[in-house]
């Protein structure tokens, strides 16, 4: 990879588990409230120590070129100068999720 490409690190939430992707395309996507991520970037595995999230990302993104995240879902894009390892967390379970309703409706 050229060091003049850009690299992203994308964090978002998604059924209660946190993802860690790295990806080389971020934009505002097309579909209004979306993140538009593509063109993810994999580490090559050199060891025989295997990690089960980062294999289940590979497999659950394997077809995609692109996807599109829901705003309130990000948590954080950096741009980095290196790769890390894609991974996915459990959140624990006093995490409230962002946004609630602005308005709720009453009970009687």
């Amino acid at each position: 990879m050229s060091s003049s490409e850009p690299l992203y690190r994308v964090q978002f939430v998604s059924n209660g588990e946190r993802y860690e992707v790295y990806v080389k395309q971020v934009a505002q996507g097309s579909l209004f409230g979306f993140v538009e991520i593509g063109e993810f970037v994999w580490d090559a595995h050199t060891s025989v120590v295997v990690d089960p999230s980062h294999e289940k990302l590979k497999s659950e993104f394997a077809d995609v070129t692109t996807t599109y995240v829901p705003m309130h879902n990000v948590l954080r894009i950096d741009a980095v100068k290196k790769q890390g390892t894609a991974k996915i967390s459990r959140l624990a379970d006093n995490v409230t999720a962002f946004p609630n309703p602005i308005y709720t409706p009453k009970r009687d």
